[in-house]
């Protein structure tokens, strides 16, 4: 699902609402998360999953053109863990971490 099909479904779901007004309410959910991610904070929707940042370390890479080495340097990349309501959801019930 698209950011602007989220947002179409949303304003249909909820009629009293402004199209426009929905578009900003999802604008500032994703950028709430963005910004504790990028502070370094985990972000738990119960019964959807925690998104949180995880650290990669730096290594050699090659350059899939060339096959020179390079040198990757560390970072964070963003990770998410589905929470139990929403594997149960997708699996008809049945958590298949259990």
């Amino acid at each position: 699902m698209l950011r602007s099909e989220l947002v179409s479904k949303l304003a249909a779901e909820n009629p009293h609402l402004y199209h426009g007004d929905v578009e900003r309410v999802v604008d500032t959910i994703l950028e709430e998360i963005s910004a504790a991610l990028e502070r370094g904070d985990r972000v738990e929707l119960r019964g959807f999953g925690a998104f949180s940042a995880r650290a990669r370390g730096g290594r050699v890479g090659r350059n899939p053109r060339t096959g020179d080495s390079v040198q990757v340097p560390p970072k964070r990349a963003p990770f998410f863990k589905a929470g139990k309501g929403l594997r149960e959801r997708m699996n008809g019930g049945v958590d298949p971490g259990e």
